[in-house]
């Protein structure tokens, strides 16, 4: 069944392209019922659905084994955020509907290496990766769509989740995931789908997208066992209450114990406001006051995915805002945009190697 369900999957995302509105939401609909008939869908998932929301608290164990990892991820410090994926090859921040795979085509293979390499220069310790943005394209194999670096148009043909895992790791840093999910706020889901085909926001309800997000992710944590941290975007509780996203990666974690997961609010008067693990301020500080553990998100270059004459801030500046950011309890998560080879601009690479000097007693 799953392999007729992948056939018809592969199916319809070829005639995607050329089908009009009406007949795409038909295939989609009867592609996520042949699909949840299979139960493929909620493999990941199965043991939360099978509970209503926040029924399952977490015991005191694990609350205690939680607040063990947030101390070890304060020690951190300094981690680096990477955009990369469909947005790279369109100049945009995200993409409008769903550009070919044929777009993403770095040109030959991303050296992940040079990415770590560069961490390494900084003294950073961790990375995330855009696994999924706006636009819906993933960065893996996915099983549940064909809308990623495996698809027939994609010249990529390359696992990169699993190529970023294996270089970080390979240099003793930590490997996270960023996954965006689909939020009301996004607007005219016939602009920015975020969902891959399969699962069109345009043809499919929010209970059916927030579902295949959370076998997405299921996948992700379940292939990948060497992620700890997921990097959350647009959850928030226009998505799913706090107590359903803390019972869903409750669920994770009985997978895979060390699994960490911050929530980035959509709305900005709500960022920091912790709703999972990690609290997240996006080019914002936290108070002086704070003591939940936080992380703050910022950008090296002036935008968040790269565009031509991208020029990084200064080293010292860089400096200023690690060293206010871990005084108030939370990480640094510096944003460095490969350019359309998945290279980092050398005059960046040679920033993130300064601030490394600098920070040296």
């Amino acid at each position: 069944m799953l392999k007729k369900t992948l056939h018809a999957k592969a199916s319809y995302a070829k005639a995607s392209h050329d089908m009009s509105n009406t007949t795409r939401s038909r295939w989609a609909a009867a592609l996520l019922a042949a699909t949840l008939t299979a139960g493929g869908f909620l493999a990941g998932t199965r043991a939360f659905a099978a509970q209503p929301a926040g029924s399952q608290p977490a015991a005191p164990a694990e609350e205690e084994a939680v607040k063990a990892l947030q101390a070890e991820f304060l020690k951190l410090k300094f981690g680096m955020f990477i955009h990369f994926n469909m947005a790279t090859f369109h100049g945009v921040e995200w993409v409008a509907g769903y550009p070919d795979p044929s777009t993403f085509g770095p040109g030959g293979p991303v050296d992940t290496d040079a990415w770590a390499d560069a961490a390494v220069s900084a003294g950073m310790k961790y990375a995330v990766l855009t696994a999924k943005h706006v636009g819906g394209f993933c960065l893996w194999d996915s099983q549940y769509t064909t809308y990623d670096v495996m698809h027939p148009r994609c010249p990529y043909k390359q696992d990169l989740v699993a190529q970023f895992i294996k270089s970080f790791k390979s240099r003793g840093l930590k490997a996270g995931l960023y996954y965006c999910w689909r939020h009301p706020g996004f607007g005219d889901p016939n602009k920015h789908k975020v969902l891959p085909p399969e699962c069109d926001p345009a043809a499919h309800s929010l209970k059916e997208q927030i579902e295949f997000q959370k076998a997405q992710l299921a996948e992700l944590v379940a292939r990948y066992p060497g992620v700890f941290y997921i990097w959350n975007d647009a959850l928030d509780p226009k998505v799913m209450s706090a107590e359903e996203a803390r019972a869903f990666f409750h669920s994770l974690r009985g997978k895979r114990p060390r699994l960490l997961a911050s929530a980035n609010w959509w709305s900005w008067a709500k960022k920091g406001t912790p709703y999972l693990d990690i609290a997240v301020k996006e080019m914002r500080r936290f108070p002086e006051t704070n003591t939940f553990p936080g992380e703050t998100c910022w950008k090296l270059e002036q935008s968040w995915f790269w565009k031509k004459g991208a020029r990084p801030k200064p080293p010292a500046e860089v400096i200023r805002l690690l060293t206010t950011a871990n005084s108030r309890n939370s990480n640094f998560l510096l944003n460095v945009g490969p350019d359309r080879r998945g290279r980092m601009e050398p005059a960046s690479v040679r920033t993130l190697a300064e601030v490394g000097k600098l920070r040296k007693p």
